[in-house]
């Protein structure tokens, strides 16, 4: 199979130097260039990345380069549309960082563009290729704990604004300025828009829609950021599953501008966390158990390494697959609309303090 020719926008993402390795040695890829958002993140990437072209525009990437094939979009969520329409006019593939937009018509706009220009468009969640979401699935579908009931699922990290300020900035992360209740001086944009995981994840096992929501949210643990940093979601699904999830910045980190060793405040940066109660069973999964801890060096913190099969290898061969063989991406942009439209209902309900029927 030919290489893909691929390349990066951006760069400001959280997930975007899990990138890097699966990039530089798949050889399914052939990492062509990548596009800087300003002078702060291109120096971090030419610290990091030896022999990768980088631009200070998107424009002027694409214009050195009109064999790249397909494109990363590492940006703020604010920024998807914008680097959709450079791509689609372009007739180029797009992976997309974990939230497209949250603006319904904008996520029609990308629909309807990515359809009309016969584009491959894949939706980054990179857990659906977690070796334990991958044996959760085949419990599920095997019938081992009988049909689903309940789900619980816990996606809490720490926070990433301040490595990634655009995620401390509402118009840039929920795509414009609304306060999250009346009389609350946040905004939406927090927590929630880093963790559609198991809102995602949910659909996926049990193959049903959300019926309703009921979402509250706590006071912040971080009183110097102007978006939720946790908050607490239960529901039902269209199915009769009941679930609750916890989709917070409930683990605290150390303020760094690029996250490495010491970041962890607690040895454990992330913990995904699913409970499925089934008719015949129950089964609990940590997704991200198998790491290495060390409690020495830097600051006398603990230290994680984490030492699980990296998922972006599986997300990344399976981007590749779609455009080779035209064929429809698991997570494409029809199917994880609906994920983004209850991840809205949760705002909606924290803002009338009701339950959301969808």
């Amino acid at each position: 199979m030919k290489p893909l020719k691929i390349a990066m926008m951006s760069m400001t993402h959280g997930h975007t130097r899990k990138y890097y390795q699966t990039l530089k040695d798949n050889p399914k890829l052939d990492w062509v260039a990548v596009a800087t958002a300003n002078d702060e993140v291109k120096e971090i990437f030419l610290n990091s990345v030896d022999g990768i072209p980088c631009y200070d525009s998107e424009l002027e990437m694409l214009d050195a380069h009109p064999e790249i094939e397909a494109v990363v979009l590492a940006s703020e969520n604010s920024d998807h549309l914008r680097q959709m329409k450079l791509c689609a006019e372009r007739g180029i593939h797009v992976l997309s960082m974990k939230i497209p937009t949250f603006d319904m018509d904008e996520y029609d706009e990308m629909i309807e563009l990515m359809e009309k220009n016969d584009l491959v468009c894949q939706v980054e969640l990179e857990m659906h290729y977690n070796p334990v979401i991958a044996r959760l699935k085949e419990v599920v579908k095997d019938g081992t704990i009988g049909k689903i009931k309940s789900f619980n699922a816990t996606n809490i990290t720490l926070s990433p604004v301040w490595a990634f300020p655009w995620q401390g900035v509402p118009e840039k992360s929920y795509g414009k300025r609304v306060q999250i209740k009346e009389g609350d001086p946040r905004f939406r944009g927090g927590a929630l828009c880093d963790h559609p995981h198991i809102f995602d994840m949910i659909r996926h096992m049990t193959g049903s829609e959300f019926e309703s929501i009921y979402a509250e949210v706590a006071p912040n643990i971080r009183s110097d950021i102007e978006e939720e940093d946790m908050l607490s979601v239960i529901g039902r699904m269209k199915d009769g599953t009941i679930f609750s999830l916890d989709p917070s910045w409930s683990k605290m980190e150390e303020r760094i501008k690029v996250p490495g060793p010491g970041w962890e405040v607690f040895p454990k940066r992330m913990e995904v966390n699913i409970t499925l109660n089934g008719e015949n069973g129950t089964v609990m999964a940590d997704c991200f158990g198998p790491n290495v801890y060390h409690n020495g060096c830097p600051n006398d913190r603990y230290t994680v390494q984490y030492t699980y099969f990296d998922e972006w290898i599986g997300l990344i061969d399976e981007f590749v697959d779609n455009i080779r063989n035209h064929k429809t991406p698991l997570i494409n942009l029809r199917w994880h609309r609906d994920t983004i439209k209850a991840m809205n209902a949760c705002y909606e309900s924290i803002a009338t303090g009701k339950v959301v029927k969808l």
